[in-house]
């Protein structure tokens, strides 16, 4: 089993426990708007981290970490809206191979 599926497990296991138990049960019962809030906390510390691992490579620990955490809170937002990680995967997967150009193009 990868990392991405026991994550989704305890992710979806959350759902059941007391906000006082869990972290991730506090976010899902603060709502969609507290999750976003962190995701896009976690994104400018992404932001943040990146700038300074392009200047000084061994700040780059800090942006896998900082990467790290914004992928957890987006797994969080995706379980809180009954998706998962593997939705994202799949989505990645139909696009591997498509030119960003191409794809970007499709959307519209």
């Amino acid at each position: 089993m990868s990392i991405i599926d026991q994550l989704n497990e305890v992710l979806e296991s959350r759902k059941k426990q007391h906000p006082k138990e869990s972290y991730v049960s506090s976010l899902y019962a603060a709502g969609t708007d507290k999750i976003l809030q962190k995701i896009g906390e976690e994104a400018t510390e992404v932001v943040i981290a990146g700038k300074e691992a392009s200047s000084d490579p061994s700040a780059k620990p800090a942006l896998v970490g900082e990467v790290a955490d914004l992928w957890f809170h987006s797994m969080v937002l995706l379980c809180h809206l009954d998706l998962s990680a593997n939705d994202v995967l799949e989505e990645l997967n139909n696009r591997f191979g498509v030119g960003g150009h191409d794809e970007k193009a499709q959307r519209s």
